[in-house]
């Protein structure tokens, strides 16, 4: 287990590998279609992804976290 600390990074992680790895898949399945390498296509199309993903919701999440706050109403 990981101390409390690693939870945003951590998150960021999860995230954006699960985000990418689902958009990536979508864009790769759409333009070559269930063909023969599109498995290896995609693996090379999301690894790309998340690298540029990870470092950008480390970022941007707390920026979104911030006009999340000022668009909802405290309790």
């Amino acid at each position: 287990m990981l101390p409390a600390r690693f939870a945003p990074i951590l998150f960021g992680l999860i995230l954006s590998g699960l985000m990418s790895a689902i958009v990536s898949a979508i864009a790769t399945f759409r333009t070559l279609g269930l063909s023969d390498g599109v498995g290896a296509i995609w693996a090379v199309s999301w690894i790309s992804s998340w690298i540029v993903a990870f470092p950008t919701v480390l970022l941007v999440g707390p920026l979104t976290r911030r006009v999340v706050a000022k668009l909802v109403r405290p309790d």
